[in-house]
């Protein structure tokens, strides 16, 4: 059975505290995992949650502050230590491959496993698989940032009574699906539109049309909440999102489960957060992140024929 939920590593802004690691959260969606803006202490935070180096396929950096980037040296590491049997790809900002660089080579090691380099320097696609498209949007910060979007492609859900009243069984019924027809039974006669699952990864921005841009429609959205409302004006002046706004754009976008993180810790709360979210209009599935938990996808929507 396919896997697709979000670890959550860390959930602290600027600086951990004694409850909250530095930033760190990690997609697995179908056999592939994702590791999005590894700060300090990544490596530890992967092994208290099970997450393995084998089970890491791509690096999405948004920006190079330290506290989405410095755990990259010891996670690159960790993946030639263990010898990763497979490519890993690195994606992060292209005016920022000085810090890549920096941080690939911060010490000594032996490099057993191929790295991809794929900087990102527009918003566009940057991988296309069965499974996903990964694409990426620009954000607004002190700093070249850029968001993370995966979108699984659209697909049809076989109706098991459908199939048996057209007479389509066992192989058949993968020859029907490759071939969308089969003697003179449609795809469309025995099947249900199946939407593709959307998920995002928004950190460090201010409101601006990338937010927007990949927020939209998700099923799971990962999106910084650093300060509260009360401190909008700290929020723009940083480049940052307050609850509130994260709450209007998921809203806003029709996502289904929202999870704020990425907290300053000015606010010993965290309630706060969820209530102000809530405040601004979103009634959909609400976590306010913990380090070390898990996040399962939502179960697929339906869609009328």
């Amino acid at each position: 059975m396919s896997v697709r939920e979000l670890v959550v590593l860390g959930t602290a802004s600027q600086v951990p505290t004694r409850h909250r690691n530095h930033n760190g959260y990690v997609l697995l969606w179908d056999g592939e995992g994702f590791l999005f803006d590894p700060g300090e202490g990544t490596q530890r935070q992967m092994v208290r949650a099970g997450v393995a180096a084998h089970d890491l396929n791509r690096l999405c950096v948004t920006h190079f502050h330290g506290d989405h980037s410095l755990g990259l040296a010891g996670v690159i590491q960790r993946v030639n230590l263990d010898a990763v049997p497979h490519p890993v790809t690195a994606h992060f900002p292209a005016s920022g491959q000085r810090f890549f660089d920096r941080l690939r080579y911060a010490t000594a090691y032996r490099e057993r496993v191929p790295l991809r380099v794929e900087p990102v320097a527009a918003d566009g696609v940057l991988a296309r698989t069965g499974s996903y498209t990964l694409s990426a949007r620009r954000l607004s910060h002190p700093v070249e940032s850029f968001g993370y979007r995966i979108v699984e492609p659209d697909g049809r859900r076989m109706v098991p009574e459908l199939l048996a009243r057209a007479g389509v069984g066992g192989p058949d019924v993968g020859r029907l699906q490759r071939a969308g027809e089969l003697r003179g039974v449609r795809l469309a006669d025995v099947s249900v539109p199946r939407p593709g699952q959307r998920f995002a990864f928004v950190m460090d921005t201010r409101m601006c049309d990338g937010v927007w841009e990949l927020a939209e429609g998700c099923d799971l959205l990962v999106i910084e909440s650093t300060f509260t409302d009360e401190d909008a004006a700290l929020a723009r002046e940083h480049g940052h999102l307050t609850a509130g706004q994260a709450g209007r754009v998921a809203a806003g976008s029709g996502v289904r489960h929202l999870v704020l993180t990425h907290f300053s810790q000015r606010y010993p709360d965290p309630a706060v957060f969820a209530g102000q979210a809530r405040a601004a209009g979103f009634t959909g599935e609400l976590t306010v992140a913990r380090d070390l938990q898990r996040v399962p996808l939502p179960r697929r929507r339906t869609a009328p024929e």
